[in-house]
């Protein structure tokens, strides 16, 4: 979720301060991903670093508005206009969980990856019930919020059908006998970057 083009892209309808754009993001995205005001004027000081943002006026209440800049609309038509790239970066906490687990030994996998399904199973239930109480949207906000949770839904179904994957894979591998865990290994770290690989002529 780029909370930065977000704060752009508000901001390219009109000057806003901290707490506008806060009450303005939730309100486009149905509060689903709530950020706290820091984060908020953090990402406005390395907006207005970068050239996007500068500071506009002060009301009488002291709120510092932001107005996005030329530069800042470019990003924005840029940001609008282009695919979102899937980070290999990304952490999944809940595979990182199971590749740890089935390398330890006394852990019963199987029940790990059963009470996960279970709460997925809940999640799913809860997000169904949660759209078809909206299911016809009448305004842009319902609209917007519909969509989050249409992107919640199909996250969580396929997060079901990995389980589902993750349990067979793990029947065959013990059929198989090599679901056993790994020991520690002893061998001393070597200090410092790996060695590059040489490069291959081709």
């Amino acid at each position: 979720m780029s909370v930065r083009q977000s704060l752009l892209a508000i901001l390219d309808q009109g000057p806003c301060y901290g707490y506008q754009l806060r009450a303005e993001f939730e309100r486009r995205t149905g509060s689903t991903w709530p950020l706290n005001v820091g984060q908020i004027y953090s990402t406005l000081d390395r907006l207005e670093r970068d050239g996007l943002v500068q500071k506009a006026d002060i009301d009488a209440d002291g709120q510092n508005y932001y107005e996005i800049t030329d530069a800042g609309r470019a990003e924005v038509a840029t940001w609008l206009g282009s695919p979102v790239a899937p980070s290999a970066a990304a952490r999944n906490e809940l595979a990182i969980k199971l590749a740890i687990a089935v390398t330890l030994p006394g852990v019963d996998i199987a029940r790990v990856i059963q009470v996960q399904r279970s709460a997925s199973l809940r999640t799913l239930q809860e997000l169904t019930r949660t759209k078809n109480s909206t299911d016809n949207p009448e305004s842009a906000e319902e609209l917007a919020w519909l969509l989050v949770i249409d992107s919640l839904i199909f996250a969580a179904e396929a997060e079901v059908r990995w389980l589902d994957h993750s349990e067979s894979r793990l029947a065959r591998a013990v059929a198989a006998g090599f679901a056993t865990p790994l020991p520690l290994n002893t061998e001393v770290p070597k200090r410092g970057r790996p060695a590059k690989s040489p490069a291959v002529s081709s």
